[in-house]
C-alpha cells in the first residue's frame, strides 16, 4: 500500500512527507530531480511532474493513494485533471486534492478558478478524494523579513475586510492525516471537502499591530498599492503569475477571504485541535529573526 506525493519538495509536500513516514506509511515522492532531493530513508523518489503523461502513469502504477499538488502554472488546470484522470485508470482509492479557499467566488482569479474547476471533476466523478481548500499561507509573509526589520512596514496589500490565514504547518498536518485515513480504510470512503482556515479574520493594520507587539518595534501597514505590488512581483515573477496575485489580492481587499465559526470548527476537528494562530506565527518567527 503506496502514498504518492506530487509536489514533494515544496514546502508543503516535504512536510507532508515528513508525517506520513513518522506514520510507518510507504511513501513514493514525485520530483523533476530526484538526485538533488533529500528525502527521508525509505521514501522512494521518482522523476517526473504531473505534466508528464509517462512519467504520471508509472508513477501511479500500484498506488493506493494520492496527494495531488500542482503548481500555480500555465496549464495547471491541464495537468490536475490530467492526473486524476490517470488516477482513475491505475485504480487509485483514495485521493487529497490541494484546492483553495473561496476557489468558487474569485472567478475573476485564475489559479482560484481553476482550481475550482478540478474541484467540479471530483464532484461529477465522485472520485473518492478529500479536498483541502487553504486560505493564504502564513509563511508568505516570510518574505516581509526585510520590510518588517528594515523598514517598520507590513507591506502585503491585504485590505481591511480580513483574511483567515492558515499556518502551512496545518495544511501539511491536515493532508497527511486525510491520506493515512484513506489509505488505512477497508473501503472505499465518500468524497468530503474542508476549508482549511485559520482562527482569525487578520487585516493589514490588525497584521501591522501583530508584528508590532512580535518584533518589539513600530509596525506601519503599507496600505493597498496594487500597482506597486504588481511590479514587484515581476522583478522575480512573469507577468502572468505577477496579474493573477494582483486579482486575488484585489479581491482580499473588496470582499475578504473570512472563514466562519463552523468552519473553523471542522478543520479543528480534522486536526484534532485548533489550528494555530497568526499571532503564535508571528512570535515564532520573530525569536528566528533575532536568533532568541
Amino acid at each position: 500500500m503506496t502514498i504518492l506525493v506530487t509536489g514533494a519538495t515544496g514546502r508543503i509536500g516535504s512536510a507532508v512527507i515528513d508525517h506520513l513516514v513518522a506514520e510507518g506509511a510507504a511513501v513514493r515522492a514525485l520530483t523533476r530531480a530526484p538526485e538533488k532531493a533529500h528525502f527521508p530513508s525509505g521514501v522512494e523518489a521518482l522523476r517526473g511532474d504531473p505534466a508528464d503523461i509517462d512519467a504520471m502513469r508509472a508513477a501511479l502504477a500500484g498506488v493506493d493513494t494520492l496527494f495531488l499538488l500542482v503548481a500555480n502554472v500555465p496549464d495547471e488546470l491541464t495537468q490536475a485533471i490530467t492526473t486524476l484522470s490517470l488516477a482513475r485508470d491505475a485504480g487509485v482509492r483514495g485521493i487529497v486534492y490541494l484546492s483553495v479557499f473561496k476557489s468558487e467566488a474569485y472567478v475573476d482569479a485564475p489559479h482560484f478558478t481553476g482550481k475550482h474547476a478540478v474541484e467540479r471533476m471530483i464532484a461529477a466523478l465522485d472520485l473518492p478524494a478529500t479536498v483541502l481548500r487553504p486560505s493564504y499561507f502564513m509563511q508568505n509573509d516570510l518574505a516581509q523579513k526585510e520590510a518588517l526589520l528594515a523598514a517598520g512596514t507590513f507591506a502585503v496589500p491585504l485590505g481591511q475586510v480580513g483574511i483567515s490565514m492558515v499556518d502551512v504547518r496545518d495544511i501539511a498536518e491536515a493532508a497527511a492525516i486525510a491520506l493515512l485515513r484513506r489509505e488505512r480504510a477497508p473501503g472505499r470512503l465518500p468524497a468530503e471537502t474542508y476549508d482549511v482556515v485559520g482562527p482569525d479574520a487578520l487585516t493589514g493594520d490588525a497584521l501591522a499591530k501583530i508584528w508590532a507587539q512580535a518584533l518589539g518595534r513600530a509596525v506601519r501597514y503599507g496600505g493597498d498599492d496594487l500597482d506597486g505590488m504588481e511590479q514587484r512581483l515581476r522583478g522575480f515573477a512573469p507577468a502572468w503569475l505577477a496579474y493573477d496575485l494582483r486579482v486575488m489580492m484585489r479581491r482580499y481587499q473588496e470582499d475578504g477571504a473570512v472563514a466562519t465559526e463552523a468552519e473553523v470548527e471542522r478543520f479543528a476537528d480534522l486536526l484534532g485541535r485548533r489550528p494555530r494562530s497568526y499571532r503564535d506565527f508571528a512570535a515564532e518567527v520573530a525569536r528566528n529573526w533575532r536568533g532568541v
